[in-house]
């Protein structure tokens, strides 16, 4: 998967890597994964804390249809009944979804599915070579229809880019036609080199956006706090819902937002 923006972009440097190129190009895979983990999983010292799975690099990237880790690290998870979940922009993780039925019927299990966007050049110009996000949903309403318990990130939110009302409403709507256990909004953070990749991406195909963003992270990696709870404002309606987004109660009059211009 190439990602324009990717907060695991600087986790690259560790091994020797830069976090632009080689990010995009190098993949490390960690073939004896699983019978590491059931080593970890067997400690005395373990205590059998939660494992949350994709929070730094998606374990359904496409090398992983070739090598078939996941399958492994699942079946310790189930063996050792220890609660975990999975983050993905992947619906190659339906392949696993017998195990994952299995670990839920033995400990707490959950999956979300990462969809940003549902706008197609938004998509294509910001995670190109990803699956489809429409595919992502279907993924989550078949686990959801599996018993498993899923919901939906929209992440990251750029502003300019992928932020606009109407962007968000449609995902919000289809999270809840797929029976989304839970929708959550992340604002777009910029540490360390990402900052840097990301105002090259500006530079080239959003110039317009780029005092926006200047005074939106002036302070940091961080946008500012008002943003931040606009954003969380759009989203936070689809939280907790599963299925009854059509019929919520109206969200609290704002001032409306300034137009988004088109992405090209």
């Amino acid at each position: 998967m190439r990602l324009i923006y990717c907060f695991a972009r600087p986790s690259h440097t560790y091994l020797d890597f830069n976090a632009r190129e080689d990010f995009e190009r190098q993949i490390v895979v960690k073939v004896n994964v699983p019978e590491r983990l059931r080593a970890e999983l067997g400690r005395p010292s373990w205590k059998g804390e939660h494992v949350a799975l994709g929070t730094n690099t998606d374990p359904y990237q496409w090398v992983e249809g070739r090598y078939k880790l996941m399958e492994g690290i699942w079946e310790a998870m189930r063996d050792f009944a220890n609660p975990c979940s999975v983050l993905t922009k992947s619906p190659l993780l339906l392949r696993d979804l017998e195990l994952m039925k299995q670990i839920s019927a033995r400990t707490d299990f959950g999956a979300n599915l990462s969809v940003p966007t549902l706008d197609e050049k938004a998509w294509r110009a910001t995670e190109p070579h990803t699956p489809h996000p429409r595919k992502r949903l279907e993924a989550v309403a078949e686990l959801n229809r599996a018993g498993i318990r899923t919901g939906v990130l929209i992440a990251p939110l750029m502003p300019g880019v992928n932020d606009a009302p109407e962007q968000v409403e449609e995902i919000l709507e289809l999270a809840a036609e797929a029976g989304a256990a839970s929708v959550t909004g992340v604002g777009l953070h910029l540490r360390g080199e990402v900052r840097d990749i990301w105002f090259d991406w500006l530079r080239e195909h959003r110039p317009d956006l780029i005092p926006r963003y200047e005074e939106l992270y002036e302070r940091g990696a961080y946008m500012s706090g008002a943003e931040r709870e606009r954003l969380s404002r759009m989203t936070r309606r689809g939280d907790g819902t599963r299925g009854r987004l059509r019929g919520r109660d109206p969200a609290p009059t704002e001032p409306a937002p300034p137009a988004q211009a088109k992405l090209f």
